[in-house]
């Protein structure tokens, strides 16, 4: 049994545990699922959603367009920062003005947006570009800072995660939202308090938690037998494994959903030589008869059954079908056909193959898909070396296109267009965010910036469509699976479980 020595349990006490650490409390210095379940607890944004994932107000009671490039948003009276301080639109208009100043990693959510501007203390209007008819559809985990705490503690800019910078907003927070930040260790624990003032307390939908503890604990079984044991009280990533015999335990309960985001394989088609390979003065990944031999290679189907148990879905879809406008027929494979793979190599020239190396974040199950993956690579002739690392040296990596081949993952949100722009658009300032190989199509970029500028909703969803479709045929990456997403808690714990894997504490009870 583990001993983990956390607070004892009580009545408005919830202990959480995930194989991942939220890396940071700066709200706009990284875009990570991981990150967001806990610093969003703390931080609000203009708008929110309910139970059923549709937008509502939070920050914002109402949003309307006076013209074509700008969105007026009437904020909520009355609401205060955790250090008392009022919240006014100045605070709006330095939340946009960090976010989309480097290093911030979230500037890709408010692509076209030139800034803001503070009409009273009560009303802002975000200024765009060009007209952007979803703009609102585009605002969750954009956070809302404090212009004073963040001049007062010397954190005006979002941290630089990829240079390991350490900030006060690290470690500390200073949000609107219905949580406190109490006290924050990296890789040991994140401890957070009901905020008494939050302006939605009185909200029917919420819980009862006084205090929440989100504890990363990497070993699956370690999680398991402090869930078991009843020192924790929820845990998000149970072992797939495990999840079969987790149902018929008495002392436990399960919640699942399909996962609205998706894993992918993505490689360099940046550089002119493949870095860490045999092969030299090549870099095979630009040729599309070579990332086809790597779709065919890879028999998903068997590694959901096996090392996923039967909880996901193969898919052969750049976006989930659940995105509005990403076309269901996508979402076929190509066949699983290692003849054909080594027959695609051959004919772009590299009938010997090559070697590459395959980054990987070091918790179980995806390196186990990494794995087998890598052993289907070299059947084929792509001969696969698995590198893992822990997060705070991986997630750099995905964002800097620095690996030659790396397995990943995006959870996106219900509007295509930021996940198209953060992952398939060419790299450039407030774009291509995640674009890990660095993929660059002139023709799908121009695509992408017709999305969001259309305000037509039944042409916006044929761009969506035709983007996809071509995406699809040019493969920027190779997409793996779908989850099947898992809650497991104690029997006493009743929550909502999103599509998007993230957790609102706020409807949390414990009884």
């Amino acid at each position: 049994m583990c001993t983990l020595s956390l607070v004892p349990a009580s009545a408005a006490t919830l202990r959480v545990a995930s194989g991942f650490d939220p890396q940071s409390m700066d709200p706009h210095a990284i875009a990570l699922l991981y990150h967001s379940r806990v610093v969003y607890q703390v931080y609000e944004s203009l708008v929110g959603r309910d139970a059923r994932f549709k937008l509502e107000p939070a920050l914002a009671l109402s949003w309307s367009q006076p013209n074509p490039t700008t969105w007026r948003f009437k904020l909520r009276p009355g609401v205060k920062f955790h250090d008392g301080t009022p919240f006014t639109a100045d605070d709006v208009v330095f939340s946009v003005e960090r976010v989309l100043a480097p290093p911030s990693q979230r500037a890709f959510q408010l692509q076209g947006v030139t800034g803001a501007r503070a009409v009273d203390p009560l009303t802002v209007d975000l200024l765009l570009s060009a007209p952007d008819a979803v703009l609102p559809e585009k605002l969750q985990y954009w956070s809302i800072m404090s212009r004073a705490w963040a001049q007062k503690h010397g954190v005006l800019k979002a941290q630089d995660f990829n240079g390991q910078q350490e900030t006060y907003a690290v470690r500390h927070a200073n949000g609107t939202g219905p949580f406190m930040l109490d006290r924050y260790e990296p890789d040991v624990r994140a401890v957070l308090k009901a905020n008494p003032q939050w302006w939605g307390r009185g909200d029917p939908r919420n819980g009862n938690l006084d205090d929440v503890h989100f504890v990363p604990i990497r070993s699956d079984a370690t999680r398991l037998a402090a869930l078991t044991s009843g020192e924790i009280d929820l845990v998000l990533d149970p072992p797939f494994q495990d999840v079969e015999r987790l149902g018929r335990d008495s002392r436990v309960k399960l919640m699942q959903t399909t996962d609205i985001g998706q894993q992918y394989l993505t490689f360099d088609q940046a550089n002119d030589e493949l870095a860490e390979s045999d092969l030299k003065g090549k870099n095979p990944f630009k040729d599309l008869r070579v990332r086809r031999a790597i779709h065919h290679a890879l028999n998903v189907d068997l590694i959901v059954a096996k090392v996923l148990r039967g909880q996901g879905a193969p898919t052969g879809a750049l976006l989930s079908p659940m995105l509005d406008g990403s076309p269901g027929e996508l979402d076929k494979r190509l066949p699983y056909d290692p003849a054909k793979a080594r027959s695609l190599l051959a004919e772009a020239g590299y009938p010997q193959g090559f070697s590459v190396t395959l980054d990987c974040v070091n918790i179980a199950f995806r390196e186990n898909v990494c794995q087998a993956a890598a052993a289907m690579l070299t059947q084929v002739g792509i001969r696969t070396k698995l590198r893992s690392s822990p997060t705070n040296q991986f997630f750099p990596k995905l964002s800097q296109a620095s690996a030659s081949l790396i397995e990943f993952g995006f959870t996106p949100q219900p509007d295509a267009w930021t996940t198209l722009n953060a992952l398939f658009r060419s790299k450039a300032p407030g774009s291509g965010t995640f674009n890990a190989g660095r993929y660059s199509n002139p023709q799908l970029d121009a695509l992408i910036d017709a999305i969001r500028i259309e305000p037509d909703l039944a042409r916006r969803r044929a761009l969506i469509g035709t983007a996809l479709r071509l995406a699809s045929d040019d493969l920027p990456v190779i997409p793996l699976y779908r989850r099947t997403l898992t809650w497991a808690m104690a029997k006493n714990v009743q929550a909502v479980q999103w599509a998007n894997d993230t957790i609102e504490l706020r409807w949390v009870s414990v009884k």
